[in-house]
């Protein structure tokens, strides 16, 4: 395994931090490389995390340098990219933020080393995350049943792979083989998608389905298939938002100061209510996947961070569509507030069951951006 680099991205966010514990209690025989990209506008708290996790891991996490310091007049990453893109503040449609400061930095630092990334997306997501397009990067996804990427599987689960398949499954010759060959056989098609042949056999024996696509893997280029043993195989585990924070909670390192629920309070129809709201994602403070109730807690919870994201907006550009300096009006955050805890109480008035913070989390990642937050 000594020539396969093995990298895990630490990012500040529950979720990467949860997966570099995760890694080095149940993987131990993996030497994993633990790094992060520092873009200069991280909340303190996501420099606490990662001390705290320098301390439980036993090694320091690298830092990958998206920018050379000695020879920028800028004293950080992001200015120093927002300058050489004449102020364009990065957006939903134009995120050269993640480009410059995190993907860049770590191909860059990878070269041509065959790698294996160990990404942190959880079995209760529905997204695939970042899949680097260089042929000596692999994505796997320790949390979740399917611990391989897209690409793996489409090529792997082929309509002309189905004798490999067939051939290393009669191998194995587990006890339900007669059932794993009919799903086996059937080819994808719009009746039996790629979905529901990769959910059939990973319901069958998940162990097995991983072990018969290692012995494919190894007669490919991808970095995983160069090893000699692959203890992830046996993974078989789905882990979602509350098995992330008990990790962390378990572990010592804690749930990130920002995902923790804070109250406030807000008049509805003459009564005084509370709420709660945090920040859902790690990243720089003035993220433009923010929801406005978030652009609120920090405006409460960090004043002077907010008041620097404001300095940003200029010269026509803003973070989203309302400028910074309306939101904060009384009567803004008073309405967000309002909008924000109907939203999240909708099911206690409907159904008598009340929305968790955790939920809120979950709601939140509908959107964003994947290497900022994993």
């Amino acid at each position: 395994m000594s020539e396969i680099k093995h990298v895990l991205g630490i990012s500040g966010g529950k979720d990467s931090a949860a997966l570099a514990i995760y890694m080095s209690k149940k993987h131990p025989d993996v030497n994993v490389e633990y790094y992060t990209c520092d873009t200069g506008k991280e909340l303190n708290e996501t420099y606490d995390l990662i001390n705290k996790l320098n301390s439980v891991l036993g090694k320091n996490i690298r830092l990958y340098k998206s920018i050379d310091e000695d020879n920028s007049p800028y004293k950080n990453p992001f200015d120093h990219f927002l300058a050489m893109y004449g102020g364009y503040l990065p957006s939903a449609t134009a995120r050269w933020c993640t480009g410059k400061m995190k993907l860049e930095p770590f191909e860059n630092e990878i070269g041509d080393t065959p790698t294996i990334s160990y990404v942190g997306i959880r079995g209760d997501e529905n997204r695939e995350g970042y899949i680097s397009k260089r042929e000596n990067i692999q994505s796997i996804f320790p949390f979740r049943k399917n611990i391989w990427s897209e690409d793996v599987i489409k090529k792997f689960l082929a309509n002309t792979n189905l004798e490999f398949i067939i051939a290393k499954y009669t191998e194995l010759n587990p006890v339900n083989l007669k059932l794993i060959l009919d799903y086996v056989a059937q080819p994808i098609s719009i009746r039996f998608t790629q979905k529901q042949k990769l959910n059939a056999l990973l319901d069958a024996d998940t162990k097995l389905f991983n072990r018969v696509v290692f012995e494919w893997l190894k007669t490919t280029d991808y970095p995983v298939g160069k090893l000699d043993s692959f203890s992830l195989i046996d993974n078989d585990e789905n882990l979602g938002i509350d098995d992330i924070f008990k990790i962390l909670d378990e572990s010592g390192v804690g749930i990130p100061a920002y995902y923790l629920p804070l109250d406030y309070e807000i008049e509805i129809d003459g009564e005084l209510k509370k709420g709660t709201y945090s920040r859902s994602r790690s990243g720089c403070f003035f993220c433009f996947f923010q929801q406005k109730i978030e652009w609120v807690w920090l405006l409460e919870q960090h004043p002077k961070l907010y008041e620097a994201a404001i300095v940003y907006e200029k010269d026509g550009y803003s973070w989203m569509e309302e400028p910074l300096e309306n939101l904060m009006k009384p009567e803004r955050v008073i309405a967000i507030k309002k909008e924000h805890y109907l939203r999240m109480h909708k099911n206690k008035i409907n159904a008598k069951t009340a929305t968790s913070w955790q939920d809120e989390i979950l709601e939140a990642e509908g959107e964003g951006c994947a290497s900022c937050f994993i």
